[in-house]
């Protein structure tokens, strides 16, 4: 079956299926020929062979359509692990996020696998969210802030969050009350934006690059999972000392410098790709 690609100009194309089934995202769903995806406030939907029109202002920038790819893909490619993933994946993206999505899905990805979280984000958003018809189907738009600022700790664990839902609501009042701010976060340098987001209840070093990475504009973000060491450990060897299944804050910080000097200024790109070819080779599911 041929892969859904959307074509924006002959030299910039997109595979749905490989950027939605990366780990970037989980409320999304294949209707047939059609993707259909929650951000926010809003349902996207992707079709076979679409192309993208200069009024698709929210697509393009959910696509990161303006990013220089061919100038970023040159760059990777002097790594030849990473070549040889981006020779696999040609039409993969990293994506723009909604940030208080973002910042919540990632929070609840905790300790989870890729089917779990979706189920728990659905929930959420049965339970919390506004239902939209499009194209004669319900979806539910992602919570605002507010509505998870104001439910009670016990109404969010009936979602499946189980321990997640404090974390959850602390996150959603630190939006409320100021604590975390998106857009001066995108303003910031990696490191400071880094700092202000781990001072959440629930966000630790890799949430915290996931949440950069995939909605404020930090590209050298590189979240470091046990996935992501087991890649390091296979296949970089030489080049990263690792001798431990889970990393402290401190030894995540040094691990991550290395790996940014080593990757560059796109590493966040870099490990997108080598996320995405090491889960297909064990054949793992996304959504």
């Amino acid at each position: 079956m041929k892969q859904p690609v959307s074509n924006l100009s002959s030299n910039f194309k997109i595979n749905f299926d490989h950027t939605i089934n990366s780990g970037q995202v989980f409320l999304w769903e294949k209707i047939d020929t059609k993707w259909y995806g929650i951000d926010g406030r809003r349902v996207l939907v992707l079709e076979n062979s679409q192309k993208f029109k200069k009024n698709m202002k929210y697509e393009i920038d959910f696509f990161r359509i303006n990013d220089n790819f061919e100038k970023i893909s040159n760059e990777l490619k002097n790594d030849n692990y990473v070549r040889d993933a981006i020779k696999m994946f040609p039409g993969l993206r990293l994506v723009r996020q909604n940030p208080f999505q973002c910042y919540i899905s990632f929070i609840v990805s905790s300790n989870s696998n890729i089917p779990s979280i979706k189920s728990r984000l659905q929930n959420l958003c049965k339970m919390f969210g506004s239902k939209k018809i499009v194209d004669g189907k319900a979806f539910f738009l992602f919570p605002e802030p507010s509505d998870l600022a104001n439910a009670s700790i016990l109404d969010i664990k009936k979602c499946g969050l189980g321990y997640r839902a404090k974390a959850v609501k602390t996150a959603s009042l630190s939006i409320l009350n100021g604590k975390i701010d998106f857009d001066s976060l995108k303003k910031m340098d990696y490191q400071t934006a880094k700092k202000e987001l781990i001072k959440v209840f629930g966000i630790g070093s890799k949430v915290a690059d996931c949440i950069l990475l995939f909605s404020l504009e930090k590209l050298e973000a590189f979240p470091l999972d046990r996935w992501m060491l087991r890649i390091l450990q296979k296949y970089y060897s030489n080049e990263f000392q690792i001798s431990t299944k889970t990393l402290t804050e401190k030894t995540y910080d040094q691990l991550h410098e290395n790996v940014v000097e080593h990757f560059g200024a796109y590493a966040g790109y870099a490990q997108q790709f080598l996320f995405k070819m090491e889960r297909e080779l064990y054949k793992k599911k996304w959504l």
